[in-house]
């Protein structure tokens, strides 16, 4: 397969406003830099109620909806009205915008289709008559209405949404922003959503859960700077939390100031941010933390923190 014909798993939302959904797509298939995503009808609909809660929000004269119709393979024929709300402008006494959306569910299997038209006194008259019934399959009709385009007298602004031969429906493919969702790593890094390996080592299904998991993590940082082989350190919570050593593998790496790789800064660097981890912490968090006990003479409370591997590839 080419690589431009490569689809992946991933997530994508609009900014703070759609989204994450998880979706399929080619990275490849551009339009002005925005993705277009693919999506099952579970994030299809989860689609539709986040446009219908903005469109209530700012107006729906700014917000395209998505709209999923549900239905049964052996139920009769249905018309339904879809009212737009008002818009920004809406003048008292104004009637909101509408489409009907007819269903010929029996027929659907045979390769008929869903169509739009206006919302005629005829077809509210159907709509309001006629309900679904049957105990059939469940099909479902899917429809993304452009209400901005639709008060302008648009004939295709309203569209029955068909889904590909994977049962995925292309929801605003080159018309729509979409861009990669991401998830951010205890380290600090952000990384796209199906990339699931970040550069630290750590992967986005094993993030720490607690501060100290996070505090361990930030530890490692700052001590591979001067020090880039280490990969564990002792961690001494008698008193204050303080580094009393760092490892790579078995052997201890000098902490000596101005003999070994660190200096005071670095170590006091690594020592705040646990403090800071531990004024947020309960006691199960070294356990959740993967903190191991160190039996010691000197100390009731030494832990080693291994630090993620980083990856070799």
């Amino acid at each position: 397969m080419n690589h431009t014909d490569q689809m992946i798993n991933t997530r994508v939302c609009i900014d703070d406003m759609l989204g994450p959904f998880d979706c399929t797509l080619n990275p490849a298939n551009r339009w002005n830099g925005w993705l277009s995503p693919n999506f099952a009808l579970n994030a299809v609909r989860e689609l539709s109620a986040q446009t219908l809660r903005l469109a209530d929000e700012y107006g729906y004269d700014t917000i395209d909806t998505i709209h999923v119709i549900e239905g049964r393979a052996d139920s009769q024929d249905t018309v339904h009205i879809i009212e737009g709300g008002p818009s920004r402008y809406h003048e008292e006494g104004e009637e909101n915008v509408a489409v009907a959306v007819h269903v010929p569910w029996r027929a659907m299997s045979r390769g008929a289709k869903a169509s739009i038209s206006n919302a005629t006194p005829k077809a509210r008259k159907a709509a309001r008559k006629r309900k679904i019934t049957g105990r059939g399959a469940r099909h479902v009709v899917v429809v993304h209405i452009r209400w901005q385009y639709l008060d302008e007298g648009s004939d295709t602004a309203a569209n029955i949404v068909r889904p590909n031969d994977k049962g995925l429906y292309s929801i605003g493919g080159w018309e729509w922003t979409w861009h990669f969702a991401s998830w951010r790593c205890a380290c600090g890094s952000d990384s796209h959503w199906h990339e699931t390996e970040c550069l630290c080592g750590l992967t986005r299904d094993t993030q720490p859960k607690a501060p100290l998991g996070t505090a361990g993590v930030k530890v490692g940082q700052i001590l591979r700077i001067p020090a880039p082989e280490a990969t564990s350190a002792l961690v001494d919570l008698t008193d204050r939390p303080r580094v009393c050593a760092v490892l790579a593998g078995n052997s201890e790496i000098d902490t000596a100031d101005n003999t070994g790789p660190f200096d005071t800064e670095t170590l006091g660097w690594a020592d705040e941010v646990l403090r800071m981890a531990m004024d947020e912490a309960i006691p199960e968090d070294l356990t959740a933390s993967g903190w191991e006990r160190i039996p010691d003479e000197k100390s009731t409370a030494l832990y080693r923190i291994t630090f993620p591997t980083t990856p070799t590839h």
